[in-house]
């Protein structure tokens, strides 16, 4: 067991945690750790293993095995004292849509028993905040999309905790909308608090300090953007500017030494293991083929080629080998 600890470097420490749903094992003993004031990005496919382990982490879902604190609290032991450390955005829009914007706001704040003259404060700041002052006193049904988001957020934080989780928080809103709520994790990650965020997003995980890439409940990788995609990603990224892109995919995929081609944009981006060589194979195959080729150049790999690359070495890695005939 851990036990409650003046850590002043970490938020969050996890060690081998687990968590079993009958034989399914949801979360497969993962490690890691969140250092203070640090947005850590939690990135992975649906049903990886995100919103459990941001469950158990918050004090709402008990582990199976392993160990982990946060806010020197362990979450096997102390889940009460956990939720009075920490705001917690669900995935699933958790404010009342009957209720309007003001009362929202009141209900959560009797929830964190903040004296009425500093809730009458934060209220004010989170009006602000969210852009609804025109709007205080308006049904939150009514709402659009990101203004109850940025709502949410506020009420999550409206007792200001030093550890905000936020499950899947921009899912289901327009970009616009989530520009404006990542301007807002800025202002609080630049204020001191620990911001752990889940995404299936490429283009948000590219905001966060540091990430966790999970698959199938595993830790697969950790590192900052610019160290993942210099580090785990020993193959060639190459991009082919081509008519036809859709149909000419096909030509590539079949050509020795290229490992996977998918659709990016106007082209292709196609994952080689020797640039030398692969580059003269593609242009002839697609000459040949009928396709005029406009440019074929190596690019830096993106987050999402990254992630591609090591989802399958791990499929790669776990199919069972052949039988062996009798």
């Amino acid at each position: 067991m851990i036990m409650p600890t003046t850590d002043t470097t970490n938020a969050v420490v996890v060690k081998n945690l687990e968590r079993r749903f009958g034989t399914f094992v949801a979360v497969n003993r993962i490690s890691f750790a969140v250092a203070k004031g640090e947005i850590f990005g939690f990135l992975g496919p649906n049903g990886a293993g995100k919103s459990t382990t941001i469950r158990m982490l918050c004090g709402i879902l008990a582990p199976t095995a392993g160990e982990g604190t946060v806010a020197g609290c362990d979450v096997r032991t102390q889940p009460e004292r956990i939720k009075s450390h920490i705001g917690y955005m669900s995935q699933k829009f958790s404010l009342y849509e009957d209720l309007t914007v003001e009362e929202n706001i009141d209900f959560f704040g009797g929830i964190y028993c903040i004296p009425p003259e500093k809730k009458r404060q934060r209220k004010e700041w989170v009006i602000e905040m969210a852009g609804l002052r025109d709007h205080r006193r308006s049904r939150v049904g009514i709402l659009s999309g990101g203004w109850k988001q940025r709502l949410a957020l506020g009420c999550a934080i409206l007792h200001e905790p030093p550890i905000v989780f936020l499950d899947e928080p921009t899912s289901g809103v327009d970009a616009i909308s989530r520009r404006r709520f990542w301007d807002l994790v800025y202002d609080l990650a630049g204020r001191g608090v620990t911001v752990f965020v889940t995404t299936h997003y490429m283009d948000e995980a590219e905001n966060c300090d540091r990430l966790a890439l999970v698959y199938r409940g595993e830790l697969i990788a950790t590192g900052s953007p610019s160290l993942l995609k210099s580090t785990f990603m020993q193959e060639t990224v190459l991009e082919i500017q081509c008519e036809r892109p859709q149909d000419a995919m096909g030509e590539v995929e079949k050509l020795e030494g290229i490992k996977e081609v998918a659709l990016f944009g106007s082209g292709l981006h196609a994952i080689a293991l020797d640039e030398q060589q692969a580059i003269p194979r593609i242009q002839a195959a697609l000459q040949a083929a009928r396709f005029p080729v406009e440019r074929i150049e190596k690019i830096a790999p993106s987050l999402e080629d990254v992630f591609v690359s090591l989802i399958e070495a791990r499929d790669r890695a776990q199919q069972p080998q052949a039988a062996v005939p009798e």
